[in-house]
């Protein structure tokens, strides 16, 4: 009996365990993959995850993007190759797409592949606080504003993004 009621009190009054935050512990990430159809990004560093964050995307998200104005995230390896603090978005992050096969491809069909693919935060337009539930970019992916703020302060040029089915 005493032992129980000890177990309580000390359930019930102790302080918490303090959860460490991986992103205090990275310095940076070398890989982002982004899982389309979890709606999730992971970052890594050394193979171990450091970030992870649910996404909205494209408002057409299954498939790969075939052309500018499909509503879809392009699919494949790409690499981070700008930083924007003054988008239209909260931060982003720019990915080398459309890639030389997305431009023979577009060619060959005479469509223009579309481009200026970012992982980015919420609408400037919409302030700090929202979040936009479901998918509803152009083509990017989008993470809150908190989310990409953590996200930017890992992340440089050149970092790797997969971004898979």
């Amino acid at each position: 009996m005493t032992a129980a009621l000890g177990w309580g009190l000390w359930h019930a009054f102790a302080p918490a365990p303090s959860i460490p935050t991986l992103v205090e512990d990275a310095q940076r990430v070398d890989q982002i993959v982004i899982d389309k159809s979890a709606r999730r990004l992971l970052a890594s560093r050394q193979g171990e995850t450091v970030l992870e964050f649910d996404i909205a995307l494209g408002f057409e998200p299954v498939g790969d993007k075939a052309e500018e104005g499909d509503g879809k995230t392009p699919e494949g390896i790409f690499r981070v190759n700008r930083r924007n603090a003054n988008s239209s978005f909260h931060l982003s992050l720019g990915l080398d797409y459309p890639q030389a096969e997305d431009l023979q491809r577009a060619e060959d069909a005479g469509i223009d592949p579309g481009g200026d693919i970012f992982i980015h935060g919420q609408p400037n337009a919409v302030g700090g606080a929202l979040t936009l539930p479901g998918d509803w970019t152009a083509g990017c992916i989008a993470i809150s504003n908190s989310e990409m703020e953590r996200l930017w302060q890992l992340v440089d040029i050149g970092t790797k993004v997969e971004i898979r089915p």
